[in-house]
């Protein structure tokens, strides 16, 4: 056998409680999770709403932004690649939530609004002149109803 001391194990006094002090303490631990878990929801939530904020901006599509996505569209098309992702947006950005894009109605355009309005007015303007084509579909259903938005450049 070694000298050696080994880890003192806590006292009995420390660990030995009641049934009800058992159950006080779970409560406790389960309201800290809780407590962890709700402020979690509260922050993302908040991020979600500082997005939508921004993403509902109708100033125009700057021209640094435009050149920046023009050179990565490149890029992407000398991978063979024929179409390419404008952007993904909430379904809260349409008037209807999405229903007219979902439907392939022909007025679709009419219910963006904000970020999702410029890019389809830009490409409206610069880009389908050119030949290039807009594609845009629910492309997410959180419980069976229309999630996010996906918008898709094709050459």
């Amino acid at each position: 056998m070694s000298d050696k001391p080994t880890a003192v194990p806590a006292a009995e006094d420390d660990l030995l409680m009641s049934v009800e002090a058992l159950k006080h303490y779970v409560a406790e631990v389960e309201m800290a999770r809780a407590k962890q878990s709700l402020a979690a929801y509260n922050k993302a939530y908040e991020k979600q709403q500082e997005l939508l904020r921004h993403l509902k901006s109708d100033a125009p599509i700057d021209e640094a932004t435009l050149r920046a996505f023009l050179m990565r569209l490149k890029t992407v098309a000398a991978t063979g690649a024929d179409r390419i992702m404008i952007g993904r947006f909430p379904s809260e950005l349409c008037t209807d939530h999405g229903r007219a894009i979902n439907q392939g109605e022909a007025g679709w355009p009419e219910t963006l609004q904000g970020l999702p309005r410029q890019a389809y007015l830009t490409w409206k303007d610069k880009l389908q002149p050119l030949g290039y084509k807009l594609e845009v579909m629910i492309v997410e259903w959180p419980n069976g109803l229309p999630g996010d938005i996906g918008m898709y450049l094709t050459w």
